[in-house]
């Protein structure tokens, strides 16, 4: 059975294009005004919305998500006010929502609560950039209960083992981490995807999804020439920043425009 995430990557495919994946922060600079964001994001062409609950410690993120995050704490953003803001963005723009969040976050909410919570507010599924398969028996459990999607992450320093076990657990698409570190604007996006996404498709992966580095349309195109979706962010968070709603929708068109000029051939 195919899931959400996975039908929006072959829709874009059978029209001759790669997916666009954009990332924002729930509750910057404020929850309705993330909501009206991410509905932009979806209207400016985006496949699928990647939404990051604001968490105490991102790790993982660069300066400019991590003051969003902590901009979206500041004014009292409560893992409570995902939900709704879930089956909002989805009933407003029909596109996945998939979340990318930090486990200790479900853990404290509780996982089969969260996966409940998730699906019947229409999300599609989560991102955990810092749980592997093999430390996330409950959460695979939990997720196939519910039909949600659970997408882990592969880096360039991954062995085969890690990544033959990463795709056998993945749904949805795997999150082809472009570069060691954390996220942000580069000049060029790391070459190591290339030959990690080769690795992962080696290992059977049918879908990877590269992030982690992109922010011009150009990249966008680079990345879809040997991958099934490119994924910003900074970008992104950057454009709401300083250009509020509107900004944003600007950077995410020009984005967006990047994907049908890199389609890889193997997949149109």
């Amino acid at each position: 059975m195919t899931s959400r995430l996975e039908e929006a990557l072959d829709a874009a495919h059978a029209d001759g294009r790669g997916a666009f994946i954009g990332y924002l922060p729930l509750g910057y600079p404020d929850l309705r005004t993330s909501i009206d964001a991410a509905v932009a994001l979806a209207q400016a062409g985006a496949d699928v919305i990647e939404l990051g609950p604001p968490y105490s410690d991102p790790v993982m993120d660069g300066p400019i998500i991590q003051e969003a995050a902590n901009a979206a704490l500041e004014v009292g953003f409560k893992i409570r006010d995902l939900f709704p803001a879930v089956r909002e963005i989805t009933e407003r723009t029909g596109v996945p929502v998939v979340i990318m969040t930090y486990w200790n976050l479900v853990v404290q909410y509780g996982v089969a609560r969260f996966a409940d919570d998730l699906a019947a507010a229409g999300g599609a599924g989560l991102i955990t950039p810092d749980i592997a398969p093999d430390a996330a028996a409950e959460w695979i459990a939990e997720s196939t209960r519910t039909g949600l999607d659970r997408v882990f992450l592969a880096a360039p320093t991954s062995t085969d083992e890690r990544l033959e076990l990463i795709v056998r657990n993945t749904t949805g698409f795997v999150y082809t981490v472009s570069t060691m570190g954390i996220t942000g604007e580069r000049a060029e996006v790391d070459a190591a995807a290339r030959t990690l996404v080769g690795r992962l498709r080696a290992h059977g992966a049918q879908r990877c999804c590269v992030g982690i580095g992109i922010s011009t349309p150009e990249q966008v195109a680079e990345t879809l020439t040997y991958a099934d979706g490119a994924i910003a962010g900074t970008a992104l968070v950057r454009a709401l920043r300083d250009g509020g709603v509107e900004g944003l929708a600007e950077t995410a068109r020009a984005l967006v425009a990047g994907t049908a000029h890199g389609a890889r051939s193997a997949n149109v």
